[in-house]
């Protein structure tokens, strides 16, 4: 049997990517194919949303950000590492939600001596500077909520973005002048700008 190029089987798949189920069951044909599905799966994700997803994803964690964790007394999962570094293929990331998180710490039945509120943040902020870590290839990135600690990060580790909304945030002066300057599209809803 004659095989097709990765190029090509690339480009076929990818005309698979709204029809989410089919490329699922792609990724049990062969090698080749699950190397090409992997990709297009993850480069559009809401892992925020998602309770698989986070606990895929705090798989990936380093020991810095598993620190930020410890103290908080959070389980992390214990399965062995993913067999691809999935974020590398995100291009797309969406922080606006924290169900994921709240539904996977129901489902694992963590108990805390802090919030709800407190450890989704923390859970939120650790998979957060994943993100930005891993995902090379991170074009579009949207944020709801206080983000100005992660504008560095962002700012920084992206080299790649080409997209940065903001919603929802208090951003000042001078980080939207730094903004400006590195990004080519700058979307701002519902900002308090602090003077």
């Amino acid at each position: 049997m004659i095989t097709l190029p990765n190029e090509c089987l690339f480009e076929i798949l990818y005309n698979l990517k709204d029809y989410r189920r089919s490329l699922y069951s792609c990724l049990l044909v062969n090698r080749q194919w699950c190397r090409n599905v992997v990709p297009i799966l993850w480069s559009e994700l809401d892992v925020f949303k998602n309770k698989a997803l986070v606990k895929t994803c705090l798989l990936m964690l380093n020991t810095e950000e598993q620190a930020l964790l410890i103290p908080f007394n959070i389980m992390l999962p214990n399965n062995s590492k993913p067999l691809f570094e999935y974020t590398t293929y995100v291009t797309d990331i969406n922080i606006d939600s924290v169900d994921g998180i709240i539904n996977w710490l129901y489902h694992e039945k963590q108990e805390f001596h802090y919030s709800w509120s407190t450890v989704t943040k923390i859970i939120k902020h650790s998979l957060t500077l994943m993100l930005l870590r891993t995902s090379v290839k991170l074009k579009y990135l949207s944020v709801r909520g206080k983000a100005v600690n992660l504008l560095e990060k962002i700012l920084i580790k992206s080299t790649s973005l080409s997209s940065l909304t903001f919603s929802r945030n208090e951003l000042l002066p001078e980080d939207i002048k730094a903004l400006a300057k590195t990004l080519c599209i700058l979307v701002f809803r519902n900002v308090i700008l602090v003077m």
